[in-house]
C-alpha cells in the first residue's frame, strides 16, 4: 500500500505540484476526505485553502443518473440530453434544484462557518480528493472551479484508474495523479489507514489554514515548505501533465 493516510498522500502530491508555487494557486478540496490531502498541498504551496461544495442534480426516479450539477455562486450546469431523454419536466428539474440548493448551501456554511468563499477568478485552481473512483464528482468540481472563473484547473489525487483520469481530461488543464493502476476496486484499498473524515476535522483544517498559513520570507527563509522525504519512486507513468484543454 503506498499511502500511510492522506496527510501522506498530500505531502507526496505536494512534491509534484510545486511548479505551480509560483502561480498563486487557490488549493481546493473535496469535502470530507480530500480535505486532509488538500491541507498538506495548500501549507506546502503557501497557498490559500477552501472546500469546494457541489451537489448532484439526480433524475427525480432515478437520483444516481445525474442530469446536472450546481455549485457556490449561483454556478448551474444542466445536462439537457439527459433531461430530454428522461422527459423530466421544469417543475421537477426546479424541485431538484431547490432542494439541493438548500443541503449546499448547508455544507458550505457548516465547513466554512463564517468565512466567504474564496474566489478563484483568473487565478489557478488545483482541485483535490483523497483519490478518485469513476470521477463523476471530480467532473463535476471541475467545471464549477471553471464556471466561477479558474483560469487554470489541475487536478491533483493520490490514485485513480487511468479511464477515470481520460475522462477527465476534457475539465482539466493539469492532471497529476501519484497511483493509475489497471486493477482499481476502491480508493480505501491505497491506504494503510482510510478512517472517514468528519466535518468537524474539515472545519479545523480550513481554521487553521486560515491562520497559519505560512509565508516564503518569514516561515522559510530559503523559500521551500518543509517537506518529508517520500520513498515513493518517481515514475513519469504516475504523474501526468496535461497540456490546455479546449473547454
Amino acid at each position: 500500500m503506498p499511502f500511510e493516510n492522506r496527510k501522506d498522500a498530500g505531502r507526496r502530491l505536494a512534491h509534484q505540484l510545486s511548479h505551480l508555487r509560483a502561480a498563486n494557486p487557490v488549493v481546493l478540496g473535496l469535502p470530507r476526505g480530500g480535505v486532509p490531502v488538500a491541507f498538506e498541498i495548500a501549507q506546502a504551496l503557501h497557498a490559500p485553502l477552501d472546500v469546494i461544495v457541489v451537489r448532484k442534480l439526480g433524475v427525480p426516479f432515478h437520483p444516481e443518473l445525474g442530469m446536472g450539477a450546481i455549485g457556490e455562486g449561483d454556478v448551474r450546469i444542466i445536462n439537457d440530453e439527459v433531461l430530454w431523454k428522461t422527459g423530466v419536466s421544469p417543475k421537477e428539474l426546479a424541485e431538484v434544484e431547490k432542494r439541493e440548493r438548500i443541503e449546499l448551501d448547508r455544507r458550505a456554511r457548516l465547513f466554512r462557518v463564517d468565512r466567504p468563499r474564496l474566489d478563484v477568478a483568473g487565478r489557478t485552481a488545483i482541485v483535490v480528493d483523497d483519490g478518485i473512483a469513476t470521477g463523476s464528482t471530480f467532473h463535476v468540481a471541475c467545471r464549477v472551479a471553471r464556471e466561477q472563473g479558474a483560469a487554470h484547473v489541475v487536478l491533483a489525487v493520490p490514485v485513480a484508474p487511468p479511464q477515470a483520469l481520460e475522462r477527465l481530461e476534457e475539465v482539466t488543464d493539469e492532471q497529476v495523479c501519484l497511483e493509475t493502476p489497471g486493477w482499481f476496486m476502491a480508493i480505501g484499498q491505497w491506504y494503510r489507514d482510510f478512517t472517514q473524515t468528519s466535518d468537524a476535522e474539515v472545519v479545523e483544517l480550513l481554521r487553521h489554514a486560515d491562520q497559519t498559513q505560512p509565508t516564503p520570507d518569514s516561515a522559510h527563509p530559503s523559500g521551500d515548505p518543509p517537506l518529508p522525504p517520500t520513498n515513493q519512486p518517481q515514475h513519469n507513468d504516475r504523474i501526468q501533465h496535461h497540456h490546455p484543454t479546449n473547454t
